[in-house]
């Protein structure tokens, strides 16, 4: 996994989250992970597919979520709250639009497909043949985890240069 690819989604992360909860983030501990991902919370997942294939999942502990949504809401949410996971989505939403943007600009072609909530059942699937990167940002409201695991789909990018030759 190249770190072209992830960063843009860290850059991204980083200013969704510092903007979105007024206030500033830091990047923490970083690892690769290469068994399947296990959630800490609430987590939405975004796949990608095209010439970048993968997905990023943005995973919240209980606590962090529910502060985070009830930030976004205006008022106080409970930890049922169906608002949690819509607020997560939007996150990961905006998290991975940034990102796009920033690599179609470097040429990448791929689609982005709507958000899925992780359960626990699917947590342990997530990442069968990938390595992911995992990156903890430090927030005013609590930890925010952010799975990173992509690559360059071969067949797409081999077809792209076959085009240009």
């Amino acid at each position: 996994m190249k770190m072209d690819l992830i960063q843009p989604f860290i850059n991204a992360a980083d200013a969704v989250l510092s903007q979105g909860l007024s206030g500033t983030t830091k990047v923490g501990h970083l690892a690769m992970e290469e068994e399947g991902y296990r959630r800490k919370g609430v987590a939405g997942m975004v796949a990608l597919s095209g010439d970048i294939e993968g997905r990023i999942i943005l995973d919240l502990e209980p606590q962090t979520a529910v502060r985070v949504a009830s930030h976004y809401a205006g008022a106080e949410l409970p930890e049922s709250d169906g608002l949690i996971k819509e607020t997560i989505f939007e996150l990961a939403n905006q998290v991975v639009g940034n990102a796009v943007c920033a690599l179609n600009d470097q040429g990448f072609h791929f689609r982005v497909h709507p958000p899925l909530l992780l359960t626990s059942e699917e947590g342990d699937k997530t990442s069968e043949d990938v390595e992911a990167l995992m990156i903890c940002f430090e927030t005013s409201m609590g930890k925010v985890f952010m799975n990173v695991a992509l690559r360059h789909n071969k067949q797409r990018m081999s077809d792209h240069a076959a085009l240009g030759a």
